[in-house]
């Protein structure tokens, strides 16, 4: 692609900087040779921000020191000049109570980085779940040209021969091991198997979710979410990273114009082909309304209806893991097989059209990304469902549980906390069946606080000591993108706020019918009245800092969990305080 400069070195945004012949320029260029630059390395070059979420506790970016310096040599091989700028890590092994409660406390720190220093364009460097909406929820708002760097996969776990999945398959060798079926030579050799490389989770969960939801949305180079995190095409995918950012303030080429209705309905397509996290239904509506796109969980329902899945990965597919993806063809190879629901004129970072990326793209096993004759679910990876127990909406992976869950009544089983379904969930005498619907609650955005991903609800050891493995499971807590099971999740509004499953008691019947999409307590109206009447709102968690800013300012989840005050009808989002 022929380079088309729209910008002269004078038009630089960094130029307010270190143009003027005043005092203020004299202070930022003294600075900067402070530490040993000089004019060559700075005038009349872009200044390329390179915010990276690295940490000692961040396993997933553990290589992005060395990838910081790939960026870095692009950037200076396109005639830019390279900054390194950390960001907030949110490090999913371990943060507590949720790295959720931070994504947007992310998202603020990359907004006001981009704001406030003299960058021209940004690499994003993120992966790890909550890194990606909230780095380009930031960067959105910022309005600087901007592209993100995706981690990349980690490598398939293994043990005894056998392919972990990180994830997925804890969750089902802890239940094997509680059920008494794997010894502790077994158990420790598992958990020594199944991360073995730096790299983020490696099943399609929330991580590979979302930097594909940033790939087919246009925002890193076309099929760059795919590589896995230790192989070489990595690190030339992040020089190339560098040199494109470059081109791309030369261009004025803004988020704005890859964001689009367009570019976000392709992301939502494609995150329901590929048999998406359920997380991605938040981070979707949240990025959506940061770029002033009216995206809603009736859009996505829709999508989910006529959308099938045809990435055969974990944990929605039985086999295969995100290495598999990449050596089939990856991402470029589905958006390929499903390029007629595609809008294959967005634009995207490489300054053409979605198509153009796609023209060559190959599949090289059809088993690991199926033909849409022969989906792996004929339905999209998620449906929302509402009812008198969700009236604004709840979310399921129907791809992942048991159909026979997909129409089913139960008596309900409440929990309050945490600790209370935990301790409960041990106890071989607890009174439970296997039509039960175990429920916790007080667990959303702000009972969590944060959505701790607490919805895959532990099966009972009682029912495990009989053969079950799944159950009907309720909350308004998010559970992880590598969970699976009949788990219905995000029930909006959450019970800390009133929303009716607060009303819920031991013994109601709840039914679910995913082919229609409802979701009910089968409790007479009169008594919900006066159950209603009866409930006490719980007492606020924070006094103070920023679970007091979050709690007083986060919306529901159906809404994304965005902060109201950070949303474009605030302001324009691009608008500059007159740092001079």
């Amino acid at each position: 692609m022929s380079l088309k400069i729209s910008k002269t070195p004078g038009e630089l945004r960094s130029a307010r900087w270190f143009a003027s012949e005043d005092l203020r320029g004299f202070g930022h260029r003294s600075r900067l040779m402070q530490m040993g630059y000089d004019a060559g390395d700075w005038a009349g070059k872009p200044l390329i921000g390179i915010l990276s979420t690295w940490s000692d506790l961040n396993p997933c970016h553990a290589h992005f020191k060395h990838r910081v310096e790939d960026v870095k040599r692009g950037v200076l091989q396109a005639g830019g000049f390279p900054v390194e700028m950390p960001a907030l890590a949110l490090s999913e092994n371990f943060m507590k109570p949720t790295t959720m409660l931070y994504r947007n406390l992310l998202a603020m720190e990359t907004e006001e980085q981009i704001r406030a220093h003299p960058v021209d364009g940004v690499v994003l460097m993120g992966g790890c779940d909550k890194t990606t909406p909230g780095l380009i929820m930031g960067a959105l708002s910022a309005g600087v040209p901007m592209i993100y760097l995706p981690a990349g996969p980690m490598l398939r776990g293994n043990y005894a021969g056998q392919h972990l999945g990180s994830g997925s398959d804890a969750w089902k060798y802890w239940d094997e091991r509680r059920a008494g079926t794997i010894s502790d030579k077994e158990w420790i050799g598992i958990e020594a198997g199944i991360a073995r490389s730096y790299g983020h989770c490696m099943t399609m969960g929330t991580a590979s979710t979302m930097t594909a939801i940033a790939d087919a949305m246009g925002l890193t180079l076309t099929g760059a979410s795919s590589i896995p995190a230790p192989d070489a095409n990595h690190i030339r995918m992040s020089a190339q990273t560098g040199r494109r950012i470059v081109e791309m303030v030369w261009e004025d080429l803004t988020p704005d114009r890859i964001v689009t209705p367009a570019a976000v309905r392709n992301a939502a397509t494609v995150a329901m082909a590929t048999g998406c996290s359920t997380n991605a239904v938040i981070h979707l509506l949240a990025m959506a309304r940061r770029a002033g796109v009216a995206l809603t969980l009736d859009d996505l329902d829709a999508l989910g209806r006529t959308t099938p899945v045809i990435a055969n990965i974990r944990p929605s597919g039985k086999i295969y893991l995100m290495e598999d993806f990449y050596y089939a063809g990856g991402l470029l190879a589905l958006m390929s097989q499903i390029r007629e629901r595609l809008d294959l004129d967005a634009l995207t970072v490489s300054g053409e059209a979605l198509g153009a990326a796609l023209a060559d793209a190959k599949i090289y096993n059809d088993d690991v990304i199926r033909p849409l004759s022969n989906p792996i679910y004929p339905e999209g990876s998620l449906a929302v469902l509402k009812g008198n127990l969700a009236p604004d909406g709840a979310v399921i992976k129907p791809a992942a549980c048991d159909p026979r869950f997909h129409v089913h009544q139960g008596p309900a089983l409440v929990f309050d906390s945490y600790p209370d379904m935990k301790a409960a969930v041990e106890d071989e005498t607890l009174d439970v069946t296997p039509d039960h619907v175990m429920v916790l609650r007080n667990a959303g955005p702000l009972g969590g606080p944060g959505m701790p991903e607490w919805g895959m609800l532990p099966m009972p050891k009682a029912l495990l000591k009989q053969g079950h493995r799944d159950m009907l499971r309720l909350s308004d807590a998010r559970m992880s993108g590598t969970s699976y099971g009949a788990c219905v999740l995000h029930v909006a509004p959450e019970a800390h706020v009133g929303g009716p499953l607060a009303l819920l008691r031991n013994g109601d019947i709840v039914r679910i019918d995913i082919p229609n999409r409802r979701l009910d307590m089968l409790v007479d109206e009169v008594e919900l009245i006066q159950r209603r009447a009866a409930w006490m709102k719980p007492a606020d968690r924070f006094g103070r800092g920023y679970g007091w800013m979050y709690a007083s300012h986060v919306s529901q989840a159906d809404k994304g969990c965005d902060f109201d005050y950070l949303l474009p009808e605030f302001g324009p989002a691009a608008g500059e305080p007159d740092i001079f």
